[in-house]
């Protein structure tokens, strides 16, 4: 059996997911794995199936837990009496396509659709003929301890960062205007925008983005360096290409000069 790690809410078959106005029911449909579920709309308009119901498809169920009885069992029983103008949402489509509803799978589903018995389902399942998905040995161990890597990530001590969604290090602002004298404060803004009407910290240094592949050794080693341009974007780049380079302890100031200006965070000066 699989059972993940860590998780902060365990889905049971009929659970109500509430956010805002809104509600969601899950309700379980294994087969492509035993843990597969199809989340229901408060107002049954809308499904999404995950890899169970696919759009004129089905999810393989040759690995993990996957059974194609129990598959047919949860699309026939689960999916295909919901309302026939309930819109379907699978995980992913390769053909770019979004929204099914279950009238047309029940019609037009090549796999498990039509007049189709369960025996022509599993005939059709078992000699799909596919090849054992690259990654499945490297993404179901990682999944099953929800993505916590098997060496700990050792957080940086120099400054209370967090990491982005998308791998980010960000400091706030505000404890940046606190330890002016202890990091080097890099601006990777033009030097037109530099000396514009923004401003720049004191004491940072000037290294447009474009240039600073060319000039990272003109980078501050001795000290954290802290990334700054006008919205926080070009200098979440920066940081990329700084810890390319070697430089661990750097980070990026979300927001910006505009975020500081707002905050009227000391440090601030204009030409």
């Amino acid at each position: 059996s699989y059972k993940a790690e860590g998780v902060d809410v365990e889905l049971k078959d009929a659970m109500v997911l509430a956010f805002g106005n809104c509600s969601v029911t899950a309700h379980a449909t294994p087969g492509h794995t035993g843990g597969c579920f199809t989340l229901l709309t408060n107002d049954h308009t809308m499904a999404f199936t995950g890899d169970c119901l696919l759009i004129r498809g089905a999810g393989r169920t040759d690995f993990q837990a996957g059974d194609v009885h129990t598959m047919w069992d949860s699309i026939r029983t689960k999916i295909f009496s919901l309302p026939q103008e309930c819109l379907l949402y699978p995980g992913h489509d390769y053909m770019g396509r979004t929204v099914s509803t279950v009238a047309e799978e029940k019609q037009f589903n090549p796999r498990i659709g039509g007049d189709a018995r369960e025996e022509d389902f599993v005939g059709y399942m078992d000699n799909l003929g596919l090849p054992h998905p690259k990654q499945l040995d490297i993404a179901l161990p990682a999944n099953l301890k929800s993505g916590k890597p098997d060496t700990p990530v050792l957080k940086p001590t120099w400054a209370p960062i967090n990491v982005t969604f998308a791998g980010i290090p960000e400091v706030e602002p505000d404890w940046v205007a606190r330890h002016l004298g202890d990091i080097c404060v890099l601006d990777v803004r033009s030097e037109a925008e530099y000396s514009g009407d923004l401003g720049y910290i004191e004491g940072s240094i000037l290294i447009p983005l474009d240039q600073l592949r060319s000039r990272i050794g003109e980078v501050p080693t001795d000290r954290p360096v802290v990334t700054m341009c006008q919205s926080g974007k070009r200098s979440s780049m920066a940081t990329q290409i700084l810890k390319a380079s070697g430089i661990e302890d750097v980070a990026n100031i979300p927001g910006g000069l505009i975020h500081w200006s707002r905050l009227a965070l000391p440090g601030l000066a204009t030409t």
